[in-house]
């Protein structure tokens, strides 16, 4: 069994780095044209993958993990569901679809690229997966402002924070009743995480709250002039 990800070790920087630069390739391409042949077949194939990641989670982890609990099944996790909201986004362009894209896949999920919560390193099927699903959510919510002009409308931010807030009510509720740990609101995740600087649960879902609040009024900030208008 291969080990535990180093955090910030080979490779975790190695996936980084390559994610880094396929999003800076794909809003390139779309800046370019985004009806061109390139861009078209690079967007298909991000759609593609934004559906598709999940699957492919699920075939990894079956494959390599005896015991799997029931929140690692069923698709209840922020970034589960953010997944499929990025390929509609894309398939799409609505407002509302968009908009979770961009605030929920920078405020939540690049985090977890940050700091996977991850019991496997490069080379392991589940690794890839892990990297292949966060990853894609990262750059559909970068590439739709920075590759395909999109811009959040006014009120964005708070429509946004206020259904991350209803998903936050259900998932609490979920794992009361089904002893699950979705959205990682039950408990703190295994692997090391950025939950290991905050207060013992529950005190650490207020303060994920107030962070939430702040992390979505930064990413705000760059379309504040476009939103009043």
């Amino acid at each position: 069994m291969l080990a535990a990800i180093q955090l910030y070790g080979p490779g975790h920087l190695g996936v980084l780095a390559l994610l880094l630069f396929i999003t800076a390739l794909l809003i390139r391409r779309c800046r370019k044209g985004e009806h061109l042949p390139r861009a078209r077949a690079a967007l298909g194939l991000l759609t593609f993958c934004c559906f598709a990641a999940y699957p492919i989670n699920q075939m990894a982890y079956q494959g390599s993990i005896d015991d799997i609990k029931l929140e690692a099944i069923v698709p209840l996790h922020l970034c589960d569901i953010a997944a499929f909201i990025c390929g509609f986004a894309l398939i799409t362009r609505k407002p509302l679809l968009c908009e979770l894209a961009y605030f929920w896949g920078l405020a939540g999920t690049l985090q977890g690229l940050l700091t996977p919560n991850l019991a496997y390193d490069f080379p392991h099927p589940v690794f890839l997966a892990f990297f292949l699903h966060h990853g894609v959510i990262v750059t559909t919510a970068l590439v739709l402002p920075l590759g395909l002009g999109w811009r959040p409308a006014k009120g964005a931010m708070k429509r946004t924070f206020l259904l991350l807030l209803a998903y936050a009510a259900m998932a609490m509720t979920i794992n009361w009743l089904l002893d699950t740990n979705y959205g990682f609101l039950a408990a703190k995740p295994t692997e090391a995480s950025l939950l290991d600087l905050m207060p013992a649960w529950p005190w650490y879902i207020p303060v994920l709250i107030g962070l939430g609040l702040v992390i979505f009024t930064l990413l705000s900030l760059p379309f504040r002039r476009c939103s009043q208008n």
